[in-house]
């Protein structure tokens, strides 16, 4: 990929976290909050990746409208680039204004603080001044959080904060005195106020949300976000604290259970391109929806299929070619003779386990260790055995000849994203490009070529990325879908805190 995709896919990634907010407080009593649209730039990116939790990637917010409770809260939010919503809120007594990210995948409020000194974005972010408000109470407890593209540290202090109307008391959050690296350079949010579960928090601390329901400020223990993708228009989006807003979804809801608390995560069916399966979910996967991701991100062997299908070029992995050509046939005959998917790769050499933890492996890769050999080869290469066995698994079921498998395989090899997980495809194709289906709650939710491809920039020099990118989390966690704000801004999507629930709508 040349420099120009390069520079493009830097500015989608910093992209992510930027622009100021506007409140909307109608007279229904919900509280909204607004998102806007801008071009994109070639001085921002996204923010995104893995957190200290062990997840994360790219985030997003707009202005409020029309809805119906009174004790409901309706933040507006603002849109950069369909890759990163954010909104406005109040620290302190007079309020000191912040734009942050409002980040189902993290449970921390963090702003920058007066007595960060050493880290250049803080001198062009505002800083809270704990001296100017009267609210304020110390605490003083150190903290730190990562993402995958930075970091920030500090220590945690307690003040009142404002979202939207709702004044939230004695709320604990981080006053950040380090933002290293250029992550938070150019981004136009000044923080993150994480609205995920307290199991995730960084120090344990109460969630901003967790005191919104316990100091009575919200009538329903509900709240919603609503992302608009039509780049031509002002309004970004919008965050309902306390309810919904039927303004901007269509039917019904589908629910899902909240299957472990931390990440809103649940239950996922099948992966379906262009309506035939991809088979690696068909027994079932794991999702979460995050607010705080611009992309969809999932395994790489199911992003490989999907990139492939629609296209999408990653950088060529010689290890897969690698293994594919010495391994390819054997793997196939163990295949076919009923042998156990989950165990091949342990049986011909290259995963150290199957699950039943193979000790001479282990000690082999110990051995090799010792010797200077690089693990990560070894680990790489497990990776894409693994890989080919489900890639081989759904062309057996095909009943494609073994040319056929190889060949396919080949091209999948191609198609494997490149190391920061982007893979850029042609503006000009997306008429021929194949629907894509995540199966939530056994209904397919669909996501056309124009849902899931992002652009950037316009005339000749636009670019396209797929909205599809590689992360892999092992079991028992894994493996795991990151439904983002491709996803959700295709969804209208509410965060059911009561009956421990996410609901999924076409968005309106």
């Amino acid at each position: 990929m040349g420099t120009r995709y390069g520079a493009c896919l830097t500015a989608l990634c910093l992209l992510l976290l930027l622009s100021p907010v506007v409140f909307s407080v109608s007279n229904d009593g919900l509280i909204r909050v607004g998102i806007k649209k801008r071009k994109l730039d070639q001085t921002n990116q996204v923010f995104g990746g893995i957190d200290s939790n062990g997840l994360h990637s790219a985030r997003n917010y707009r202005l409020g409208g029309n809805i119906g409770d009174s004790d409901t809260d309706i933040v507006s939010l603002k849109n950069y680039l369909d890759a990163q919503y954010f909104g406005e809120i109040c620290v302190g007594s007079p309020p000191q204004k912040f734009t942050v990210i409002f980040d189902t995948g993290s449970s921390n409020l963090w702003v920058p603080s007066a007595r960060c000194y050493f880290s250049l974005a803080c001198y062009l972010h505002p800083k809270y001044k704990s001296t100017r408000s009267s609210t304020y109470k110390r605490n003083g407890t150190s903290a730190a959080i990562r993402y995958g593209t930075g970091s920030i540290s500090g220590y945690f202090s307690n003040d009142h904060v404002k979202v939207g109307d709702l004044v939230v008391k004695e709320q604990d959050f981080i006053e950040a005195t380090r933002e290293p690296g250029i992550t938070f350079l150019a981004a136009k949010f000044d923080g993150i106020l994480g609205l995920g579960f307290q199991e995730i928090s960084v120090g344990k601390s109460v969630p901003i949300w967790y005191n919104m329901v316990n100091q009575g400020l919200v009538k329903k223990q509900v709240f919603s976000f609503w992302f608009n993708r039509n780049a031509e228009e002002e309004e970004g989006g919008e965050l309902v604290f306390g309810g919904v807003d039927p303004n901007h979804f269509k039917g019904k809801h589908t629910y899902v259970p909240v299957t472990h608390k931390g990440y809103w995560q649940f239950d996922m069916g099948d992966v379906l391109v262009g309506g035939e399966t991809t088979g690696f979910c068909s027994g079932g996967c794991s999702a979460i929806a995050d607010s705080g991701t611009s992309l969809l991100a999932g395994p790489t062997t199911i992003i490989t299929q999907i990139n492939h299908a629609i296209g999408a070029s990653g950088v060529v992995s010689q290890e897969c070619k690698s293994v594919v050509s010495e391994y390819g046939k054997t793997i196939l005959a163990l295949l076919e003779s009923k042998a156990a998917p989950q165990q091949i790769c342990s049986q011909i050499g290259l995963c150290s386990t199957d699950g039943r933890q193979d000790v001479s492996m282990i000690i082999e890769s110990v051995v090799d260790k010792h010797n200077g050999a690089s693990n990560g080869v070894h680990d790489e290469m497990c990776r894409v055995c693994e890989m080919a066995v489900v890639w081989m698994q759904t062309q057996i079921k095909k009943n494609q000849t073994a040319d056929r498998i190889f060949d396919y395989i080949d091209k999948l090899c191609d198609r494997i994203p490149s190391p920061m997980g982007e893979s850029a495809v042609d503006c000009n194709s997306l008429a021929s490009m194949p629907n894509v289906s995540f199966t939530v709650g056994n209904k397919a939710f669909e996501l056309t070529p124009q849902q899931y491809v992002l652009k950037v920039g316009e005339g000749p020099v636009a670019q396209c990325i797929s909205g599809f990118t590689a992360l892999d989390v092992p079991p028992p966690r894994g493996p795991l879908w990151i439904l983002g704000d491709v996803f959700m801004g295709r969804y209208h999507t509410v965060f059911d805190y009561e009956k421990m629930r996410v609901g999924f709508a076409e968005a309106a």
